[in-house]
């Protein structure tokens, strides 16, 4: 499984044309799901997403969580996270899960955040989504397992 965290000011997902989700300040997460993921890898990393540090304190220093500032969560499936483009110019995507694994996976991974208290936004499972975003820094972390 792969979690790309986004720091950001705020980030909004649209499929055709309705806005179907937004959050303020906190983390736009793009999850990747592959064969071997569970509802225990999503744990495993949900907790880690509502843990890791990368906000700044009164120090500059990347002290602080979510919970700390107050922040929310935009989670996004995204199984491009799986292309692998070493042969060729077309990536292959065998790697990712297929779309029922995908989905149930990415939906524990949505609960697992929630169980842990933190605000979580969704995109649509398998939808044509247009991410919108401000980085803020930028900060980009991305989280395996």
């Amino acid at each position: 499984m792969r979690v790309l965290i986004q720091r950001v000011d705020r980030a909004s997902v649209t499929v055709d044309s309705e806005a179907v989700a937004a959050i303020g300040r906190g983390y736009l997460a793009l999850v990747g799901v592959t064969h071997g993921d569970s509802a225990a890898t999503a744990g495993r990393l949900a907790a880690k997403t509502a843990r890791l540090r990368i906000f700044a304190d009164d120090a500059e220093l990347l002290n602080l969580a979510l919970a700390d500032v107050g922040g929310e969560v935009l989670a996004v499936s995204q199984f491009t996270l799986y292309g692998d483009a070493r042969r060729g110019n077309r990536p292959s995507f065998t790697d990712a899960a297929r779309s029922a694994q995908g989905e149930a996976v990415y939906a524990a991974f949505v609960e697992a955040l929630r169980a842990e208290g933190v605000p979580v936004q969704t995109g649509i499972f398998g939808a044509h989504m247009r991410v919108d975003l401000t980085n803020n820094g930028p900060v980009t972390i991305l989280l395996e397992a």
